[in-house]
C-alpha cells in the first residue's frame, strides 16, 4: 500500500445532473460530485461489511488512495487501521493531540486517525499527517456529508 501525494495538484470538480421530478412549471434537478458518484456503490457496500461502523469518507480514502479500487484490499487496510486504532490507546491519544487538527480545520476525527494510521506506518512519504489533511479537505475535498450517513444506512446493501 502506498499512498503518493502531489501538492501541485489542479482539481476542477464535475458534476452530474439528474431531473428528480417535474411538472409543468419547475422542474427540480438533482447535482451530484461525479466524485461521489464513482465510488458510492462500493463504499456502501464496504460500509454494509462493518455494519456502517466506519466513517464513508475513510472508506472512500481507503478505496481511492490506497487500494486502487480494490474492495478485497480496501477491507483489509481497514481491518488494519481498526485493530491499529484498539492497540495502545490509539484513540485516547488522538484526542490529546484533537487541539491540534481543530486548529487547522480537520474536523473528521476519522480521517485525522486514518492519516495518524499511515503516518505510523510511514506510508505519508515525507510527509506528516498534519501536512496532509488539510490539503486532502480544502485541494481534493471528501464527498460524503453528514446526512450521508444516515440516509444510506438505512439501505440494504
Amino acid at each position: 500500500m502506498n499512498v503518493k501525494f502531489c501538492f501541485q495538484y489542479l482539481h476542477f470538480s464535475a458534476w452530474n445532473a439528474k431531473v428528480e421530478s417535474e411538472d409543468e412549471d419547475t422542474q427540480m434537478i438533482l447535482l451530484t460530485w461525479t466524485e461521489y458518484d464513482e465510488y458510492i456503490q462500493q463504499t456502501m457496500q464496504i460500509s454494509a461489511t462493518w455494519n456502517h461502523t466506519i466513517d464513508l469518507n475513510v472508506i472512500y480514502f481507503v478505496l481511492k488512495y490506497c487500494t486502487k479500487e480494490n474492495i478485497y484490499h480496501a477491507n483489509k487496510v481497514l481491518l488494519e487501521f481498526e485493530q491499529w486504532k484498539s492497540r495502545d490507546n490509539k484513540e485516547q491519544k488522538y484526542k490529546e493531540r484533537i487541539k491540534e487538527f481543530l486548529e487547522r480545520r480537520c474536523c473528521n476525527h476519522g480521517i485525522n486517525l486514518l492519516f495518524i494510521f499511515l503516518e505510523e506506518k510511514r506510508e505519508l512519504l515525507s510527509h506528516t499527517a498534519l501536512e496532509l489533511i488539510p490539503f486532502f479537505t480544502i485541494k481534493v475535498g471528501f464527498p460524503f456529508v453528514k446526512n450521508d450517513y444516515h440516509f444510506y444506512q438505512l439501505l440494504p446493501f
